[in-house]
């Protein structure tokens, strides 16, 4: 029998390749990494069972999919048409020839339709290539704002969007972040900024310990343990042993 596929690169094609991809047993691997029942926050999301490889593989084909069908991919219940509109979304922002006005337009409709990117590696796929991208010669004010928003996605995307930053060699933004999402209740958060410093450690050490000296009591114990995961042993003993983090 012989599949039909739409011919242009669009939404419905792309989805329509994806189910070309997907198996159950993928789905089946693929579910027991996100959190999607009742009160999760993934609630109600639908994987077809398709490999994030292939999903990206598929993206590469269809860079150059408009605005207007990025969006109503965005739209589709399937997390894997999300993740492949993000990519998309990113290779179009990191592209050489791409133009101010497109990044400026990808930034926007990421902002304005992050509730469909609402699931962790959907803003991880994104943040920092679309958002931190879009900012890097820019005011930054707007990750602060996200920082203090009561959605995590946009907090976890303010924090990731630094990333960017780092690779700059600019790690201001990330430590200031980092500080105002220490009292976080997600452990989505926790990861996201652990994660970040540990980037920061990288990059600059000293300011990495710096800031576990002013904060590393206060920090909640996944947050502590993802940032110091590149320090020795000694200041790991040292920095758990700090006060309330202690594990």
């Amino acid at each position: 029998m012989t599949t039909h596929l739409p011919s242009e690169r669009s939404a419905q094609a792309f989805i329509a390749e994806l189910r070309l991809l997907a198996s159950e047993a993928e789905q089946e691997k693929i579910q027991r990494y996100f959190k999607s029942g009742a009160g999760d926050y993934g609630e109600g999301d639908v994987f077809l069972g398709v490999r994030m490889g292939e999903v990206f593989a598929l993206a590469s084909r269809y860079t150059d999919m408009s605005l207007s069908q990025l969006e109503e991919l965005l739209e589709s219940p399937l997390h894997e048409a999300r993740a492949g509109a993000v990519k998309i979304m990113a290779k179009q922002s990191g592209s050489k020839a791409a133009s101010g006005q497109r990044q400026k337009e990808l930034f926007d409709l990421f902002l304005r339709r992050i509730d469909r990117i609402n699931n962790w590696d959907l803003v991880d796929l994104g943040a920092w290539d679309v958002i931190g991208r879009y900012l890097a010669d820019k005011p930054r004010g707007i990750l602060d704002e996200l920082a203090g928003s009561d959605d995590l996605w946009e907090r976890r995307t303010a924090i990731l969007a630094t990333l960017h930053f780092l690779r700059r060699g600019e790690v201001q933004d990330t430590v200031r972040l980092a500080a105002l999402l220490l009292d976080d209740d997600q452990d989505l958060i926790h990861k996201a900024v652990g994660g970040v410093l540990r980037e920061v450690g990288k990059h600059d050490r000293e300011r990495l310990l710096q800031f576990l000296d002013a904060h590393a009591a206060a920090m909640p114990r996944t947050m502590l343990r993802y940032a110091m995961e590149h320090l020795d042993a000694q200041q790991r003993a040292h920095y758990r042993g700090v006060g309330p983090a202690a594990y």
